[in-house]
């Protein structure tokens, strides 16, 4: 298992951080997502072998969030 953090340009209310862990959650390989409101910050715990970091950063952009940043590390 990956974990990967991911730092957010905007997120401005609640109802952000159950869009981003529902649409991280729902995907395949996600084990478990964390949305750290205060820090801007996703963590995603998921299996790279069916989904890579980049895909995870390109769900939470399609929801209209800018990725400042990608810091990756293992689970």
């Amino acid at each position: 298992m990956e974990i990967a953090t991911f730092k957010l340009g905007a997120l401005t209310c609640p109802s952000c951080l159950v869009n981003i862990k529902k649409a991280v959650s729902e995907q395949s390989g996600v084990s478990e997502t964390k949305v750290l409101f205060n820090a801007g910050k996703v963590k995603a715990t998921y299996d790279s072998s069916k989904i890579s970091a980049d895909q995870i950063s390109k769900i939470i952009e399609s929801l209209g969030y800018p990725v400042e940043n990608t810091k990756m590390g293992a689970a």
